[in-house]
């Protein structure tokens, strides 16, 4: 073990750490925005930077190594207002307008209205609230009033059904392609990241929908930092803090991801993944984060039906399968197990579709058990 002082406390960490790491594991705050552990992404925010005795420049936190003897000064007055400017050039080059919505619309300015007319800019950026970005602007007190938005037409895509780009929020961290390339391993967003106004955007770039390697897992939604993708189901329906948040086991297949579903007036408006948690450590599939609707289709059955002259009614549990148990024993007393079957439901958890295969085998005599994903 080696020791360093990071503001006049000793520390000791193993080899091989950075000093973002060696801060972390003692519980000691090193903002970032970049930075994404998984993917072994920084070093392009310079929001992390620190002061080292010795060094004649502020170092980054995220890639720089800890060694024998530093010392280390996280929140000094240099370090704050490095910090400071690196936040207002971020909010002045795109089109931050989440603190103008809390302000009467005639101090905006002309700039802010037309940020408003985009799509997607009816109503304040989805990630209000839970963005990092206006998290540090608040906590490095940014002046956001004399910050104007850029007055641009910035790049969107927005042709998928599932999730938006939109660049005039993006702050050109590269989380989302390095969980893209790195976490996923899709390589459906490809390098240099960012909105690249002044140049050919490279392929995969614009339509999304059109990119044979995009899977839309929106690992890339969940990777950004600030409102620059977000999920287009879920825009305008629930906010930051409503609703709850309920945990549980995604029911798509037998790996167990861990997610949270948003629950807002008793409806399922969103679905995110667990960070931190096994197996899946935040991440999900299409189906995962945003295969959800069938829960509240209008169309789907509530209460069993019993087919009486052709026509359908309602009944209850009791009776609907003491007549469906009836029946199956009569089939099968006449011709056998084989002529009976089941077809069990991607839709439903593991423990289910085991009960519905052990019906049929054990209960049906038979075999003929499969499952469709439409069900």
């Amino acid at each position: 073990m080696s020791k360093f002082s990071m503001n006049g406390r000793e520390i000791s960490f193993e080899a091989g750490r950075t000093i973002l790491q060696v801060a972390t594991e003692h519980s000691v705050e090193i903002p970032t925005l970049c930075h994404l552990q998984d993917a072994d992404h920084a070093q392009v925010c310079r929001i992390c930077v620190v002061e080292v005795a010795g060094s004649d420049r502020l170092l980054p936190a995220c890639a720089t190594p800890a060694n024998e003897g530093m010392e280390i000064h996280t929140d000094t007055l240099r370090v704050r207002e490095a910090r400071k400017t690196v936040l207002e050039m971020l909010v002045a080059s795109g089109q931050h307008t989440c603190f103008a919505w809390n302000r009467p619309r005639e101090t905006w300015s002309e700039a802010h209205r037309r940020s408003a007319q985009r799509p997607w800019h009816d109503r304040n950026c989805p990630a209000d609230g839970e963005c990092r970005l206006q998290e540090l602007i608040v906590e490095y007190g940014v002046d956001t009033e004399h910050l104007v938005p850029q007055d641009m037409d910035f790049p969107l895509d927005d042709d998928t059904p599932l999730m938006v780009r939109d660049f005039s929020r993006c702050i050109l961290c590269g989380r989302c392609v390095a969980a893209c390339n790195v976490v996923q391993v899709n390589e459906a967003i490809p390098q240099p990241f960012g909105r690249r106004e002044d140049k050919p955007l490279p392929r995969g770039w614009f339509p999304l929908a059109d990119y044979e390697r995009c899977v839309h897992c929106g690992e890339c939604v969940q990777a950004c930092p600030v409102g620059a993708l977000f999920e287009k189901k879920a825009f305008g329906l629930i906010g930051p803090g409503e609703g709850d948040r309920i945990r549980t086991t995604c029911p798509y297949c037998g790996v167990g991801c861990q997610m949270w579903l948003h629950v807002k007036d008793g409806r399922v408006l969103k679905v995110t993944g667990v960070e931190g948690a096994v197996p899946n450590e935040g991440r999900l599939c299409v189906k995962g984060r945003f295969g959800y609707d069938f829960i509240h289709a209008p169309d789907r059955l509530t209460v069993p039906l019993v087919r009486e002259n052709g026509v359908l009614r309602e009944a209850g549990w009791e009776e609907a399968l003491e007549l469906v148990a009836e029946r199956f024993l009569r089939l099968r007393e006449a011709h056998g197990g084989d002529c009976l079957g089941g077809l069990s439901s991607a839709r439903v958890t593991n423990e289910e579709n085991y009960l519905m295969q052990k019906l049929v085998r054990a209960g049906f005599g038979t075999n003929n058990i499969d499952h469709c994903a439409r069900l």
